[in-house]
């Protein structure tokens, strides 16, 4: 089957998609989008979490037909045409990237969170990335990303 969505602002179609194959898959296989990192196929870790129709969704679980005509946008679609978000900078810049599969994902969920809430505590912090596992880090980087990028007034 073919779908047709919007990606990151660009109307895109995705040809031979098979009934069972996931978002995720479509994203980074099928239209050359390989930010959102597959990682437990189960929803568990938060890697590949991705708006769609600006609700974070885990692209893993859902199907690729699910996105016929809607909105995503992946981890490639924060930056604009002047450089990185700011909650990507403040990642850079808090070196709160270690081995990078993560981030995606904690990216997304950051984005979301300050849209929601500019000035979140730690506890509205650690609550907003729950779903979202690192190996690496040890989240103490990540954590001070946040709270920089909420300090720069990051909520895009």
């Amino acid at each position: 089957m073919r779908i047709e969505l919007t990606v990151n602002g660009e109307r895109r179609e995705a040809d031979d998609v098979w009934e069972g194959e996931s978002l995720l898959y479509a994203l980074r296989e099928r239209l050359g989008l390989p930010g959102s990192k597959n990682a437990c196929e189960q929803g568990e870790c938060g890697s590949c979490t991705v708006y769609m129709d600006g609700v974070p969704v885990c692209s893993c679980l859902v199907a690729a037909g699910q996105a016929q005509g809607r909105e995503v946008t992946t981890v490639e679609g924060l930056a604009g045409d002047d450089g990185l978000d700011p909650v990507q900078q403040a990642f850079v810049e808090c070196g709160a990237v270690q081995c990078g599969f993560c981030t995606p994902g904690f990216l997304v969920s950051t984005h979301d969170l300050l849209a929601r809430n500019p000035s979140p505590s730690d506890p509205e912090i650690r609550e907003a990335l729950a779903g979202n596992l690192c190996r690496c880090t040890g989240y103490e980087k990540i954590l001070d990303a946040v709270r920089a990028a909420a300090s720069a007034g990051a909520q895009s």
